[in-house]
């Protein structure tokens, strides 16, 4: 399977859904560094975004599985659209930051909403190197959520 195919399989995806959602958006679908990026820009993409970002999550995941055709070591695939994925990550680490500054100064564990494991990820990520704080998850999909704690409190 060649890498141009899943770039092909995923734009024609993503054309399909911009109609079905009758979406006046333009679409760039590439690819770099192994991974295929989708850029959706249009005026109005909040039903593309859904609420929490719960519908561009399951596209991603869709075109991740049409670019893989199902198997499970297709290219990474990512999708965004007018920006939501680094405005999403900006509100994510303010918050991680805020999260860690309260569990510190009250040396108790913060609980987050519930989120996606890509935003969890992002927040891990964000705090792993603040030595002060660890971080974990808790609960089960779709309720998991993220735990800020003081370093030394994580119950693993």
């Amino acid at each position: 399977m060649s890498s141009s195919d899943a770039v092909q399989r995923v734009s024609d995806l993503m054309e399909e859904i911009a109609d079905a959602l009758d979406l006046d958006a333009e679409i760039e679908v590439g690819e770099s560094d192994g991974e295929i990026r989708v850029v959706l820009d249009g005026d109005d993409l909040g039903l593309f975004i859904g609420r929490h970002g719960q519908t561009i999550d399951a596209v991603q995941h869709l075109a991740y599985k049409v670019a893989g055709r199902g198997g499970r070591s297709g290219p990474r695939v990512s999708v965004d659209a007018s920006g939501y994925r680094e405005r999403r990550r900006q509100v994510l680490e303010r918050e991680a930051g805020e999260a860690a500054a309260r569990a510190t100064d009250s040396n108790l564990p913060v609980a987050l909403d519930a989120m996606s494991a890509v935003e969890r990820k992002i927040v891990h990520e964000f705090l792993k190197d603040r030595g002060e704080v660890e971080t974990w998850s808790e609960g089960v999909e779709p309720d998991r959520h993220l735990v800020v704690g003081p370093a030394g409190s994580s119950p693993q």
